[in-house]
């Protein structure tokens, strides 16, 4: 069974449907107990991140959410649920984040003379040998987002797309996938790696 965390922000909603879609049984809770029993553990997000760890706080989930990495279970981090695993962002200074993966998240530099954020979608390009994310050259995927992830020391781990500059858009690493576009809403290829995903919850 896999558990969605609600901290009070976050697309719940499409999540959930995606996963029923997928046939994968799923269940959404802001219980620590409740969702430390669970096989596998989703972090979904979509707001800032200063509100989100204060939410994930103040519901008692930091831990939930550090226990269930640490102990291998399989992880999801969507989104925002993704730039929480870092130290930090610059869109919240002073904010610590859940410090699971490396790195910080930054905003993406106003030189480029794209729009911000980034809306809609955009390729993705994986190393060869993720065996969730598969080896692509090409997978669209949808994004919403003006941060991204700036990940330390996990080279050969991650996914990379080109807005502007090249940013971290995916991590696949030990028990963890965490993507920064969303995997419910980009279409057959988005539900092909929610299916590998769900296929290794046991």
């Amino acid at each position: 069974m896999i558990g969605i965390v609600n901290y009070g922000m976050g697309n719940l909603g499409s999540v959930r449907n995606a996963l029923d879609y997928i046939g994968a049984d799923s269940f959404v809770s802001e219980d620590p107990v409740l969702l430390e029993s669970a096989d596998a553990l989703v972090l979904p997000g979509v707001g800032s991140f200063g509100d989100a760890m204060d939410n994930l706080r103040i519901r008692g989930l930091e831990e939930t959410v550090a226990r269930c990495i640490s102990s291998g279970k399989p992880f999801l981090g969507i989104c925002l649920g993704f730039q929480m695993l870092f130290t930090g962002s610059e869109e919240s200074p002073g904010i610590k984040g859940l410090g699971m993966l490396d790195g910080s998240v930054k905003r993406f530099p106003g030189s480029t003379g794209l729009k911000i954020p980034q809306i809609g979608w955009n390729s993705i390009k994986t190393n060869a040998g993720m065996r969730l994310l598969g080896e692509s050259d090409g997978k669209y995927m949808y994004f919403v987002h003006s941060y991204y992830a700036d990940p330390v020391g996990m080279d050969g781990h991650i996914a990379q797309t080109l807005y502007g500059i090249p940013f971290a858009s995916a991590v696949e690493y030990e028990n963890i996938l965490a993507c920064q576009f969303h995997p419910e809403k980009s279409g057959a290829r988005g539900l092909e790696i929610l299916r590998k995903w769900a296929g290794s919850v046991i």
